[in-house]
């Protein structure tokens, strides 16, 4: 995984995109980005994009075209894209892979992104990528077959990893952090995911949410550190069994406060607490440290 030795363009995504994401120092994954050839995840042409209202299509079949922070569609339908690199970016540098990691890639969509995240983990590491949707889990199965070092498992992700993993990157929002995510964290471990509640469409419930922020929980040797990253949107996780009565609504009361800058600690299988930013009986996001 050597920068210089990649094509000319895709140098040049790779530092346009991690300049996007306000990262000004990240050798190891420039060079991830820069080496991963995306026309491979993404299907034969016509490609599309989504310009965050419409479906457009790009007026190119030369692969140059994908090289830029764009959502590409994989299953427009759906509104499952291929997401924002410079998002992914951000997100990848401040999970801080390191060589011969484990990981697990929940949503792992095609494995664009997947595949990034195994040049971090290097030949030493392992990648658990986990998709729930039968047809892009198959396609991943096959974008990712020169690697390795990654397992694909086409699965509930919210059940992996099955044992402990150094990070955790989840790629569809959730309501609540589920067991798997912080009872198989390693120490010293991170998990990242889109935690907040969907958005209501003609009174039902649609794909994607409502309000969302990136989550980074890390498991210290006294408990667990969180803090939020940025507000984002995301598709939201399918499966998924009815939340408990009141939990999208206290989800919405906490982003309305504003407060979610504040957060520092992750409460895990201990009791509630008073003045927590959004808590229910086994878990609960608060403002003290660790």
């Amino acid at each position: 995984m050597e920068f210089e030795n990649q094509p000319l363009h895709r140098q040049i995504y790779a530092r346009q995109i991690l300049a996007k994401a306000g990262v000004s120092a990240d050798a190891r994954l420039l060079a991830a980005f820069a080496t991963v050839p995306r026309e491979q995840f993404v299907g034969p042409p016509p490609w599309v994009y989504n310009d965050f209202r419409n479906y457009r299509e790009l007026a190119s079949t030369d692969p140059l075209v994908l090289y830029q922070d764009v959502l590409v569609g994989l299953d427009t339908a759906r509104g499952v894209n291929n997401g924002m690199p410079s998002l992914h970016a951000g997100a990848l540098h401040a999970l801080g892979i390191r060589d011969g990691e484990t990981v697990a890639h929940l949503g792992a969509g095609t494995g664009y992104y997947t595949a990034i995240i195994a040049e971090l983990a290097g030949p030493s590491g392992r990648v658990i990528a986990v998709e729930y949707d039968e047809a892009l889990a198959e396609k991943a199965r096959q974008n990712l077959a020169a690697y390795a070092n990654v397992e694909l498992v086409r699965g509930d992700a919210t059940e992996w990893p099955k044992e402990d993993a150094d990070v955790i990157y989840a790629n569809f929002a959730l309501d609540h952090p589920p067991a798997a995510w912080i009872d198989n964290l390693a120490v010293s471990g991170r998990t990242l995911f889109p935690l907040g509640f969907p958005a209501i469409d003609n009174g039902r419930r649609s794909g994607f949410t409502g309000r969302a922020g990136f989550l980074m929980i890390d498991h210290r040797a006294k408990g667990f550190g969180a803090r939020f990253l940025q507000p984002v949107s995301f598709v939201w996780a399918e499966g998924q069994q009815p939340p408990p009565p009141g939990r999208h609504e206290g989800l919405a009361e906490a982003f309305r406060s504003r407060r979610g800058y504040q957060v520092r600690s992750l409460r895990w299988r201990e009791p509630p607490q008073e003045g927590e930013w959004y808590g229910e009986e086994d878990w609960g996001l608060s403002f003290e440290e660790v």
